[in-house]
């Protein structure tokens, strides 16, 4: 399977490094043509569509850049989809589970065809994307959340975490990256089309996932423990942060599988070690 991967980021790099069949593209898209350029020059069987705007430092920065926010989340992969309807090349699309704010509708968890209620400009473009995409046929989306890799990286929850003096111990769904990897591959082999949520099995507090990285990676770590109320009231944030608690329907349909958390995450930490202490 010829997959091949637009935008040069985190997560596209991650999967070229994995896929021995991938193509990562880093060129700037502008057009539709730019698009269909592309698939005729690599002919790929399937298209993965990693690029988007996240903002930096932190989703923060899209509030005060909301035009660009909008062509590189809702405009972009309107017109990469419109270039593999032309080529008949399935795509598939990362979105982001911080969509959904707070409590699912059925009090348990946020399952794929919820409707969302996306607060800040990032989650709402992102959701714009997700809405036009979903109606359209041989794309599937790929809704990941709070990623963590097994290695160090500035994307990565884990570093995120650790370097923060202050954290807001709430609940959440996470995405491990290696066990995200394996599941895009999977979902691509089979061109599901779809809304998925590959978040792994189960959520898990910010305080349990930094305990395991004291108990595996370094004793030391200390931070303070914060309210999600106090990230904002404390000017930490311009705007409250998505928490929820996502759970995938649509991946069983097609007996596709993502870890429990705990394993997962004790899996990446591990990985993480090793990594962490080559690179010292």
């Amino acid at each position: 399977m010829k997959t091949l991967i637009i935008g040069n980021g985190w997560i596209g790099n991650r999967c070229n490094e994995e896929w021995p069949d991938a193509t990562l593209s880093d060129k700037k898209i502008n057009t539709v043509q730019d698009v269909i350029d592309l698939l005729d020059e690599y002919q790929p069987d399937t298209v993965l569509n990693a690029a988007g705007i996240v903002g930096k430092p932190n989703v923060d920065w899209c509030e005060d850049h909301q035009f660009e926010t909008i062509a590189g989340n809702t405009f972009l992969p309107i017109m990469i989809a419109e270039a593999c309807q032309r080529k008949n090349v399935y795509l598939l699309h990362i979105g982001t589970g911080c969509i959904f704010y707070g409590e699912a509708p059925d009090k348990k968890s946020w399952k794929e065809n919820d409707f969302a209620n996306p607060a800040a400009i990032y989650t709402r473009t992102k959701y714009a994307a997700d809405l036009v995409l979903s109606e359209l046929p041989n794309i599937g989306i790929a809704r990941v959340r709070m990623p963590v890799d097994n290695r160090p990286s500035p994307g990565n929850l884990i570093d995120k975490l650790i370097s923060y003096p202050r954290i807001v111990d709430v609940e959440n769904s996470i995405t491990i990256i290696p066990d995200m990897i394996r599941v895009f591959y999977e979902i691509l082999e089979k061109r599901a089309s779809g809304i998925f949520h590959v978040t792994n099995t189960n959520p898990i507090k910010h305080r349990e996932i930094i305990e395991m990285y004291k108990e595996i990676v370094d004793s030391s770590q200390q931070n303070e423990w914060i309210t999600a109320e106090d990230l904002v009231t404390t000017g930490l944030a311009k705007k409250g942060r998505s928490n929820n608690i996502m759970h995938s329907e649509n991946l069983e349909k097609f007996d596709i599988h993502m870890k429990p958390i705990k394993e997962a995450l004790r899996e990446a930490l591990v990985d993480y070690l090793k990594k962490k202490t080559e690179i010292n």
